[in-house]
């Protein structure tokens, strides 16, 4: 009997040494592996699916974990390229320590250009984005009733998402983001009317310090009725027409857009870009000035000389052709 019990005792130490062996001995992929654990699957068949793809030595020291351990282990896509335990990886997927994606939205993008970075990203296709992003104003009908489409709500940022994600979700965190940011700044009011403005300031200038002198030179004209003549929304003009060719032209200036500042008075119909922080708070707040002009400094990079007077702005305009071959652009 003795000598049964020793055996017993010798074979389960030798069972847990092997376990505990299994359990805690890394194991490392071949090379950078992504694996997906769809909804519904169950341990054992996670397990066998590390187990096969290198990421752990044994399926069975998996399942003897979970029984252990315990936890929900979470769908999604792991990514793993350290060596890794069973205890480690276990709890990774219990975390929900999911692989994402990055797309970084810089200030001043329009939902072109935040498209083809989702379609970058390997998020969706360009044009599912579109749609998605005319399709669910619903998202902002509390702050823009009237808005077409979440052009201007989106906001500039780092974002990481799984890869098996909606556009709808994307653009869903991307306007929680905005209610955030806007929230922090006070924003209030007619969104419409200062995300709209913003979003041209955001064009016209990238120096912050100059946003809320160019917010006061586009207000003045619009207290006057005179049209704001801005580059930025006859580019967009030409981009919702898909025929923007890299520069504007006499056709482009000429076309009867709504968004065609050089035609009609007033602001477009809605914002042409996301603006951020500064360019929002610029728009809440512009300058107290009497400018009614402004153009790109060539002895600043960046900065605009402003002027009140047409005769004042076209001695800056010329100073500016003289020592600048590219530009922001005159106004």
């Amino acid at each position: 009997m003795r000598r049964f019990l020793l055996v017993v005792l010798v074979l389960g130490l030798l069972v847990f040494s092997l376990a505990y062996r299994e359990l805690t001995k890394p194991a490392k992929p071949p090379a950078e592996t992504i694996v997906e654990v769809v909804p519904g699957m169950g341990t054992r068949a996670i397990g066998a699916l590390l187990a096969e793809h290198g990421i752990i030595h044994s399926q069975y020291a998996f399942d003897l974990w979970h029984v252990v351990h315990g936890g929900t282990l979470k769908a999604g896509e792991y990514q793993f390229v350290q060596p890794a335990s069973v205890p480690a990886v276990y709890d990774r997927i219990v975390r929900g320590d999911v692989y994402t994606r990055t797309v970084t939205i810089p200030e001043g993008f329009n939902l072109f250009d935040i498209a083809q970075a989702v379609e970058d990203a390997q998020l969706g296709s360009k044009e599912g984005f579109l749609g998605a992003a005319g399709q669910d104003v619903a998202l902002i009908a509390d702050l823009d009733p009237g808005a077409k489409n979440l052009e201007g709500y989106l906001f500039p940022d780092t974002y990481r998402f799984p890869r098996r994600i909606s556009p709808g979700q994307i653009l869903a965190a991307m306007v929680r983001r905005f209610r955030q940011a806007s929230a922090s700044i006070g924003l209030e009011g007619d969104y419409h009317r200062i995300v709209t403005l913003a979003s041209l300031v955001e064009k016209e200038t990238p120096v912050a310090e100059d946003r809320p002198m160019v917010a006061s030179v586009l207000q003045n004209r619009l207290s006057k009725n005179m049209p704001l003549m801005t580059d930025p929304t006859v580019i967009y003009a030409a981009m919702l027409e898909k025929r923007y060719r890299g520069t504007i032209y006499q056709s482009d200036l000429k076309r009867d857009s709504a968004y065609n500042t050089y035609r009609h008075a007033g602001l477009p119909p809605g914002p042409i870009c996301s603006p951020g922080n500064a360019s929002l708070q610029a728009a809440m707040h512009p300058a107290d000035s009497h400018f009614l002009y402004f153009v790109a400094d060539p002895s600043a990079a960046g900065h605009s000389r402003f002027a009140a007077t047409l005769e004042e702005h076209e001695r800056n305009v010329t100073a500016y052709r003289r020592g600048l071959k590219d530009g922001q652009g005159s106004h």
